[in-house]
């Protein structure tokens, strides 16, 4: 099964008002110094847990390679007829195709607001098929497994342990160019997540419409909950001997503050005419959105953000869900490009994807099942769009990428895809390894996707 589910996302949301991250002055006591950028700019990552079977997604159309893609796809392959046209501003010897449920990323991608990102997963060095099976080169633990390729994404931590994640790891490397902020550069949609976690900052957990309130408290003057609510402030503020019972207190306080501070900065947003699709991921990005509106009133400088959504472990009844799944990512990157559009912001805020992995090409006879490299999305105006990074593959079983039942090399790995970004957010070059731990293994490091 995949990492997360909606439970365990409802679950993980609702207690994650005890760690949210401190604003305003507790903040700025955590990192010091004074700010240094003079603009803004946010990343937002999309993860699709489960593994999104992405070689549907964006899929070859010229008839040879569609031909060998059809093969290969069996009973899963869309039709060559119901691929949306895309036409990339530098053409080449082969054509492509968007899922027929995507025309929301094929208006971006025409449109220049979007590239893809190919054939990429996570690797620790360049892995050719012999060396896979000689055994020659060092290669990631646990592959085809959920859980341990989640993590691979979002850490880049190779065959290392990692208890941070490389969101977390920028949020620590600007720290000190952000005390001004008053909220934290790391914010989540989606319950805490490795991606974020970091040795110096901390994340802020919120649901997907924004901050969850404490039960049992009002800011109503004239309810008995704000009562209770003064009350519990009196025992927050307490002096307390041990170091336990101060660590807890200022946890709690903290989370408070982060609430009221965050929540009163949303209901001063300004309604958007943008429509966002009905759904969770809908309504995260569209909390996004808004966060983005009033980030001069929260003096941000920089911001990441993470949303995801799940059901992409297709191993059965792909064929029957998929269209919905890909429409929905569509859907929600389209409304959030044309929010930030709206905002006069679209230069600023880059959306990305990750999944857990790609799928594999051949059938179970409903679906796929679990694979390595995967096409990614990257939206945004500050996107050198219209564009195809990366090498896509021969879509051939047994070629010259396929380590078994359609399982695709990666070409381009998840630690170039990360220092990309990075680079554009403002990390410096020479703390890209940092960002991305075996980005020395590559020789190019910068995979050019990014103004």
């Amino acid at each position: 099964m995949a990492k997360m589910n909606r439970r365990e996302f409802l679950t993980r949301s609702s207690a994650a008002a005890v760690f949210a991250a401190t604003p305003g002055l507790a903040y700025s006591q955590v990192m010091g110094g004074g700010g240094n950028f003079t603009d803004y700019k946010a990343l937002v990552c999309l993860f699709m847990f489960g593994g999104n079977d992405s070689y549907n997604m964006l899929v070859p159309s010229s008839n040879a390679e569609y031909n060998v893609y059809a093969q290969s796809r069996q009973n899963l392959a869309i039709a060559q007829g119901d691929l949306l046209p895309i036409t990339p501003a530098i053409p080449g010897s082969v054509d492509y195709g968007l899922h027929p449920s995507m025309a929301g990323l094929q208006t971006l991608f025409n449109t220049g607001k979007a590239s893809f990102v190919t054939n990429v997963g996570p690797l620790i060095e360049p892995t050719t098929k012999d060396e896979y099976f000689q055994g020659s080169v060092t290669l990631p633990p646990q592959l085809f497994s959920h859980n341990d390729q989640q993590d691979q994404w979002l850490s880049l931590k190779g065959n290392a342990p990692s208890a941070t994640g490389w969101g977390g790891r920028m949020a620590d490397l600007i720290r000190t160019a952000v005390t001004d902020q008053q909220m934290a550069t790391n914010a989540s949609l989606f319950g805490s997540n490795l991606f974020q976690s970091a040795q110096e900052t901390v994340a802020y957990v919120m649901g997907p419409n924004g901050p969850l309130q404490f039960d049992g408290f009002s800011t109503d003057p004239n309810s008995i909950l704000f009562q209770q609510r003064e009350a519990f402030g009196r025992i927050v503020d307490a002096q307390y001997d041990s170091v336990y019972e101060r660590g807890f207190a200022e946890v709690q306080r903290r989370a408070i503050d982060a609430a009221d501070t965050v929540s009163s900065a949303i209901s001063s947003a300004p309604t958007l005419s943008t429509v966002f699709p009905p759904g969770q991921l809908g309504s995260q990005l569209q909390t996004v959105a808004r966060l983005i509106a009033v980030r001069d009133q929260l003096q941000m400088q920089r911001q990441i953000f993470f949303v995801a959504t799940g059901g992409f472990d297709s191993h059965d009844d792909q064929n029957l869900n998929q269209p919905g799944l890909l429409g929905n990512i569509s859907a929600g990157m389209q409304a959030f490009y044309d929010a930030t559009v709206e905002l006069g912001i679209s230069d600023s805020v880059t959306t990305f994807t990750q999944s857990d992995f790609g799928r594999t090409l051949t059938s179970n006879g409903d679906g796929s099942d679990h694979a390595w490299g995967g096409n990614q999305v990257v939206v945004g105006d500050a996107v050198l769009g219209q564009r195809l990074y990366g090498s896509y593959p021969l879509l051939q079983i047994n070629g010259p990428e396929d380590v078994g039942g359609g399982r695709m090399i990666p070409s381009t790995s998840a630690d170039q895809f990360a220092a990309t970004l990075a680079r554009w957010f403002g990390i410096d070059p020479l703390d890209l390894g940092v960002v991305a731990p075996n980005l020395g293994n590559f020789a190019v490091q910068d995979l050019g996707f990014m103004v």
